[in-house]
């Protein structure tokens, strides 16, 4: 394995039936009120659930205790834990890469543990990685943001598919979905799987980690791993399906560079449908990625703020607004171009629905003659991107043939109350 060192800051001071750890809501007389992750539970354990194994860690930066202190960090300095090896998926396993990077694979300054870069790894490289690194029991603690097309959730399902394969424990440490446990949005089609959607779920899930992992180890691994993986999660405490991340008190570290707060995560279950549309950025770069959305000033203006507001889409206002993306993405035309569009404002975060205001924002651009969908060279046979978000080509067929609002979200409703009834023995709060 080719190493290198990393230049680190610091940090801060089985079965279908998956067993969970910790504990429910507390009793009435609990002083303490505040929710704890599952990272925070197991700290709290002195590790037990660790006792005899050897570990090895998928996380990231947002791995961390109440304290802001870090998984790996902690195990380290425990002398309680055998810890083996981490895995850095998109981004890196401390953060340093930017969309679609990863920091390599070698030796964490920090701790001295090997590093693996996991980032887009196939299961057969899940499999050697694992085999290499000697692990028993595969810990998995990253902040979800609670919607299919955001990566980690499927670095989880591969990596549980080769622990499965390879006869290895998986430790989900659950974590709070900060958009809440409503379930919304589009189901994927298995001919528009990809790498931001890997298996039949709904856009905005509504599920945490564990309730994934658990659905992920009953619905799917039978079929791909020839059995589940012997999963076990520690649960939150305290944490409730309607809490929202400002609601839980647990500490905000930015997932990856373009999630900075709980109030970029609210709205990126809709706006992150704009990473699909050629012609307008989602605001990467800018102080507000996926609040400010925008096309070129000279094919775009105030009238889409205007047509929105006239809308009375609920919970959400939109202001005018012109700026200038410092991170390309997949739109280099638009680099620090300045731009024309709108910032999302969220004035009731109780009724605010994302998608159906992500639905709405698609309508109301595709007017623009500017409009365009991004077409990707390198897939001939499934070109549009906004189909790998949106699951199939419906939404984007709708909108093209003038579809309103309320005909692009009715389209979904038989689906998604299928997999909610689906889900429901698998969720844990």
């Amino acid at each position: 394995m080719q190493r290198r060192n990393f230049l680190v800051g610091a940090v801060g001071a089985g079965a279908l039936g998956a067993g969970t750890l910790g504990v429910g809501p507390a009793v009435a007389n609990s002083r303490d009120r505040r929710v704890r992750t599952g990272l925070d539970e197991l700290v709290s354990s002195g590790f037990a659930e660790l006792a005899g194994q050897r570990v090895g860690v998928i996380s990231n930066p947002t791995g961390v205790d109440a304290s802001y202190r870090h998984l790996v960090d902690l195990m380290h300095g425990s002398g309680r834990v055998q810890l083996v090896a981490a895995f850095g998926p998109e981004h890196g396993f401390r953060g340093s890469a930017q969309a679609g990077g990863s920091e390599g694979t070698g030796v964490d300054a920090r701790t001295g543990i090997p590093v693996y870069d996991a980032y887009g790894a196939s299961q057969a490289r899940w499999e050697a990685m694992f085999t290499e690194a000697g692990v028993d029991t595969v810990v998995f603690d990253i902040q979800d943001v609670g919607v299919r097309f955001y990566t980690y959730i499927w670095t989880m399902y591969t990596s549980m598919v080769a622990a499965a394969r390879v006869g290895k424990r998986y430790l989900v440490l659950d974590r709070p979905n900060p958009v809440g446990g409503r379930a919304y949005g589009p189901m994927m089609t298995s001919p528009y799987t990809s790498g931001v959607g890997l298996k039949e779920i709904i856009q905005q899930h509504g599920m945490t980690v564990g309730e994934l992992a658990r659905f992920f180890n009953a619905t799917f691994l039978p079929a791909e791993a020839g059995r589940p993986v012997d999963l076990h999660v520690v649960r939150c405490r305290h944490w409730k399906r309607d809490a929202l991340a400002a609601d839980t008190g647990v500490p905000w570290v930015m997932p990856s560079p373009n999630m900075p707060t709980p109030d970029t995560a609210l709205v990126y279950p809709g706006t992150g449908l704009f990473e699909g549309v050629a012609s307008i950025t989602e605001g990467r770069g800018t102080c507000r990625p996926f609040e400010l959305i925008g096309g070129l000033a000279t094919d775009f203006d105030h009238h889409w703020g205007d047509r929105l507001n006239a809308r009375n889409l609920p919970g959400v206002e939109f202001r005018e607004a012109y700026f200038s993306p410092t991170s390309a993405g997949q739109k280099p035309d638009l680099l620090n171009k300045l731009c024309a569009g709108v910032e999302v404002k969220v004035v009731d975060r109780a009724v605010y629905d994302p998608i159906r205001t992500g639905v709405a924002m698609l309508v109301e651009a595709h007017k623009y003659p500017a409009f365009a969908w991004r077409r990707d060279s390198w897939d001939t046979v499934r070109p549009y991107w906004i189909d790998k978000l949106t699951g199939s080509p419906r939404l984007r067929t709708q909108i093209d043939a003038g579809a309103d609002v309320d005909d692009v979200v009715g389209a979904w409703a038989e689906e998604l109350a299928t997999f909610n009834r689906r889900r429901r023995p698998y969720l844990l709060y």
